[in-house]
């Protein structure tokens, strides 16, 4: 039948079982916008603050989720808009499927109103892009788009329509998806071999888990590796519920804010056993003395990560949960007693630590922990709070812990707890900001309270940048430049305007009633706690230092 190009949109939207798009209209996407009205009954359209909380809207939705998250916007400054959330979700491996619009095709390349090269601005930052300008393509396009972005290790993909082809006719017949396979052709049987020898020789050890575990589904098959081999866990900030943060075996995060059983142990080890992860800066510290004494095993999708950043002794290149059950079928069942007796001992004299007295970061996450029962879907902004949140709540499954990793994005997490909330309309949804980087994004609670979506935004207000302070007052001596926010800034009442319920949070026994009359009502609720500006996020390894010298506050006054 005939369709014109944003029919055919639409269209291929529903063949790939969308129903959930976010966004924000405007000239040259009017067509599609046209034919989405039409459609209403069928795919739910959010019209965000902004389109780059939009597209941190369809991030969140994928990482809540595991589907292709979608967002629109419009030529120019609209597709500009989007560049940071693409980028946020190209870092973290996110499927995402990016449309825009731009001038017709007559006016590419004229400086023309609102016209912008989106295709070339995005090149670096996506899996693929395309602009489309003939029709005849447009449904082949997006169908390979979308199937780009979640095969494979997975990636945003934008998809820049002229308009002109949005108002084209064509000739559309319907395609059921192509079925995205798990990747296991690289896999060499050699090469399991070699890590199961590694592993049955190894006395002493880890397994680091990244994000790739939670993209693969391979949470099952990592819990059976971690029983057989006896081996305490570790994992990176985009790891997080890839393996029970409640398990005797689980050690906490490792790298710049890891605990110092997870930094210490992986420097103990003699085999380090890395599964979906890219062994980024914030975790290796020097990568020269990163655990010295362990071979290496490198577990991932994409070739190109092996020896990128630390050279491994052995790699399998491929799907994980395919590669894991490989090896879960080869080994056999082990004990380490006084290997795990030693990392408890690391666990149990190194314990995360806080200032019982005050309201703090920790105490807030934890009364978070608490109070949901490690249930709720936790999202975050960049700072102090985010490492707090990864530090002080056990996640115990995946897609429970959603954050910028990569690209380190503030202004991600509210319109990420949007759109995790829409997709887990079953979970409790609670994003963590500090002030800065609710400043960057608090419009986005209008779009929650403009379709009611419950989301709990929870403001650690300490009038500062604090992780950058923080740095400033351990690397700079101090010199606190422009990083002090004791303005007169009210959040209680910007939220009240928006249309939220606010509270204002100034003693530790005002928190937990706060957040249980939050989740009750809800609604959008947002609470802002105030807690001290020189407050710090502690165990760390200074930059460019190696894991193992990771110090806690008790360190630094020894060393004072």
């Amino acid at each position: 039948m005939q369709l014109t190009g944003s029919e055919i949109i639409i269209e291929c939207l529903k063949e790939q079982g969308v129903d959930t798009v976010f966004g924000y209209p405007g000239g040259t996407i009017l067509n599609v916008y046209d034919a989405l009205y039409k459609h209403s009954n069928e795919i739910t359209h959010y019209l965000t603050s902004h389109e780059q909380g939009a597209a941190h809207a369809a991030d969140g939705y994928a990482r809540a989720t595991g589907k292709v998250g979608v967002c629109m916007a419009t030529s120019g400054p609209g597709a500009t808009n989007l560049v940071t959330g693409i980028a946020t979700a190209y870092m973290d491996s996110i499927p995402l499927v990016a449309i825009t619009a731009n001038v017709a095709k007559p006016a590419l390349g004229k400086d023309s109103f609102q016209e912008i090269d989106i295709a070339g601005v995005t090149i670096p930052i996506t899996k693929h892009n395309y602009i489309v300008k003939d029709v005849n393509v447009l449904a082949d396009t997006i169908r390979e788009a979308f199937y780009i972005a979640k095969s494979g290790r997975p990636g945003p993909v934008l998809v820049d329509v002229t308009k002109d082809v949005t108002a084209n006719l064509a000739e559309y017949k319907a395609k059921e998806p192509v079925a995205v396979e798990r990747v296991t052709d690289t896999i060499d049987d050699a090469d399991i071999d070699a890590a199961v020898k590694l592993i049955e020789k190894s006395k002493k050890p880890f397994i680091f888990v990244g994000g790739g575990v939670i993209a693969s589904d391979a949470s099952a098959e990592l819990k059976e590796l971690v029983e057989l081999i006896d081996a305490p866990v570790c994992d990176s900030l985009m790891g997080k519920g890839a393996f029970d943060g409640s398990s005797d075996y689980y050690t906490g995060m490792i790298g710049m804010h890891g605990t110092k059983a997870s930094n210490l142990g992986a420097n103990d080890s003699d085999l380090l056993i890395a599964i979906g992860v890219r062994f980024s800066d914030r975790v290796v510290g020097n990568a020269k003395k990163f655990c010295l004494k362990a071979k290496i095993i490198h577990i991932d999708i994409d070739a190109a990560e092996v020896n990128k950043n630390i050279k491994a002794d052995v790699s399998v290149v491929g799907d994980a949960k395919e590669i894991l059950a490989r090896l879960n079928n080869k080994l056999t069942k082990t004990s380490r007693d006084e290997w795990m007796e030693h990392i408890k001992e690391y666990k149990d004299k190194y314990p995360l630590t806080y200032d019982k007295d005050a309201l703090t970061g920790p105490f807030i996450i934890e009364k978070i922990y608490e109070v949901t029962e490690g249930n709720a879907v936790i999202t975050t902004e960049v700072g102090q709070h985010q490492m707090w949140s990864a530090q002080f709540y056990k996640y115990k499954e995946p897609r429970s812990f959603l954050s910028s990793g990569g690209l380190g994005t503030m202004g991600y997490g509210l319109g990420a707890s949007i759109g995790a909330k829409v997709g887990r309309k079953d979970k409790t949804v609670i994003n963590v900001a500090g002030d800065g980087c609710f400043r960057m994004n608090m419009n986005e609670i209008a779009t929650a309270t403009r379709y009611n979506i419950p989301i709990i935004q929870v403001v650690i207000n300490n009038h500062v940048l604090g992780m950058v302070r923080q740095w400033q007052t351990l690397f700079y001596e101090k010199r606190y430049s422009n990083t002090i926010l004791n303005d007169k800034v009210d959040f209680v009442k910007l939220a009240e305007a928006m249309g939220a319920k606010a509270y204002r949070v100034t003693k530790k026994e005002e928190f937990e009633p706060a957040l249980r009359e939050a989740i009750a009502l809800n609604i959008p609720v947002v609470i802002e706690c105030q807690i001290d500006q020189d407050d710090k996020v502690f165990p760390m390894v200074a930059p460019g230092a190696p894991i193992s010298e990771v110090f806690s506050a008790e360190d630094l006054k020894d060393k004072q």
